[in-house]
């Protein structure tokens, strides 16, 4: 990463208030030792266990620059608050990943991983879409082609990780791919439930009818 630039984290949180201050810490700290401007933007979506205080009192931590909340009404979707956390982000390249520490070097339970093998693997044979991994959530874009893609993104829920990259695709930007584990959270629980299943297998068939 180039230590000339700003780079912009977008962490949608709900019921994070224990992972929240751990992957702040070990963000900082990885900015820092390189030397690289950043911004952590919170996206809260109204968590019941206190999130968003946790979020103020880390912003009091680290300052307003470096820690930016943007709280909302409640669960809105992923893709949505990665939409409303973009308008505030003010770095040349923008992360987006999850705040629970899930994005390790070791394991990860059997059954997150055949539900992300199942959903790539209907989205390979529906989409092809050139890359291994469409439902990952650890990303860096640059801001200037996040925003042009964001134009033509439907999903608005866990759909949206898959149906990025079609756009980026259609759009003929280049995508690569550097190998990383996923592991499981270390506090809390996940919010992929029957629901969110259900959304990603209709978004998928509705990017396969369109595109």
């Amino acid at each position: 990463m180039a230590s000339g630039h700003k780079y912009s984290v977008l962490l949608p949180t709900y019921n994070e208030r224990e992972n929240l201050p751990l992957i702040v810490w070990l963000l900082d700290k990885t900015f820092t030792e390189n030397n690289l401007k950043y911004e952590i933007v919170v996206i809260e979506d109204n968590s019941p266990d206190g999130t968003l205080q946790v979020a103020r009192d880390l912003q009091q931590i680290y300052g307003k620059d470096a820690i930016v909340l943007l709280p909302r009404a409640g669960k809105l979707g992923l893709g949505s608050a990665y939409r409303d956390g973009l308008k505030q982000a003010t770095g040349e390249f923008v992360f987006l990943m999850d705040a629970d520490l899930s994005h390790h070097v070791y394991g990860w339970d059997l059954r997150r991983k055949l539900t992300s093998r199942v959903a790539n693997y209907l989205a390979t044979v529906l989409l092809n879409p050139s890359v291994t991994d469409l439902t990952g959530s650890f990303r860096l874009y640059k801001r200037d082609v996040l925003e042009d893609i964001m134009q033509s993104i439907q999903g608005l829920g866990y759909v949206f990780q898959m149906e990025i990259l079609v756009r980026a695709r259609q759009r003929q930007y280049s995508i690569a791919e550097v190998p990383i584990t996923f592991v499981d959270r270390i506090y809390g629980e996940s919010k992929l439930g029957a629901g969110e299943i259900v959304a990603y297998l209709r978004g998928l068939l509705n990017l396969f009818l369109t595109t």
